[in-house]
């Protein structure tokens, strides 16, 4: 049976449906906050539970999940004991390892994207070393939410979203706009913004002369980065 799916409720122990009403939460019932990904795992494929996500802009985040009292006490007592077993401080520190294996080549191969996707003329190496650089180190780690961590777009695709992505924060007045509240407005000005900053991309693939002011070498001298 699909799990049903429920907002937060505006008084303890309710949530509510996606059509507004107010339903209480079953008597003998707990919330189990996120954070734990395995005992959450372990309490949803136990039996009957109630997500409940909520929508904030454009995502959507897990509040936790409700499911009877018993049911979490006895998953969290049963994985506390495995997880003080030797056999699984080992499994871990082997997961550790793998995910840092991974996350190191990840990290390799979306900066080899990035400057794939830059393509400056040879007069601006340095320049686009560091860009790649900051970029990289910007749109990598591990659960910042930013396009450089979805797989559901090609790596190249993610690269050029980046780049354009972090020019709008750093070589542009975007953060301190007033931007009206009118649909397709915000979008607007951030195509009008992106097109900027693939003409200014253009000029250093063409190896254009660029002058002192350019804001792109300006926010990267400004804020300095050691290489990846």
């Amino acid at each position: 049976m699909p799990a049903q799916i429920f907002l937060p409720g505006p008084q303890p122990k309710t949530v509510r449906t996606p059509s507004g009403q107010i339903v209480p939460v079953p008597a003998g019932w707990e919330l189990l906050p996120p954070g734990d990904a395995a005992l959450t795992r372990r309490v949803k494929a136990a039996g009957e539970h109630w997500l409940i996500q909520e929508k904030v802009g454009r995502k959507i985040f897990s509040r936790g999940v409700w499911a009877p009292e018993t049911t979490i006490k006895q998953i969290r007592e049963a994985l506390a004991g495995e997880r003080s077993t030797g056999s699984y401080a080992r499994k871990q520190a082997s997961a550790a390892r793998r995910r840092e294996k991974t996350q190191s080549q990840y990290v390799e191969d979306f900066r080899g994207a990035v400057l794939a996707f830059l393509g400056f003329h040879e007069i601006h190496a340095n320049l686009a070393t560091a860009l790649a650089t900051a970029v990289t180190i910007h749109a990598t780690p591990v659960g910042s939410g930013t396009v450089a961590r979805t797989q559901r777009i090609p790596i190249g695709r993610r690269a050029e979203a980046a780049v354009i992505a972090w020019m709008r924060h750093q070589t542009t007045g975007y953060d301190g706009m007033k931007i009206p509240r009118v649909k397709g407005k915000r979008r607007e000005v951030r195509r009008l913004l992106a097109q900027r900053s693939k003409e200014l991309l253009g000029a250093y693939r063409r190896g254009d002369q660029i002058a002192a002011t350019c804001p792109l070498a300006s926010a990267l001298t400004s804020a300095p980065v050691k290489p990846a």
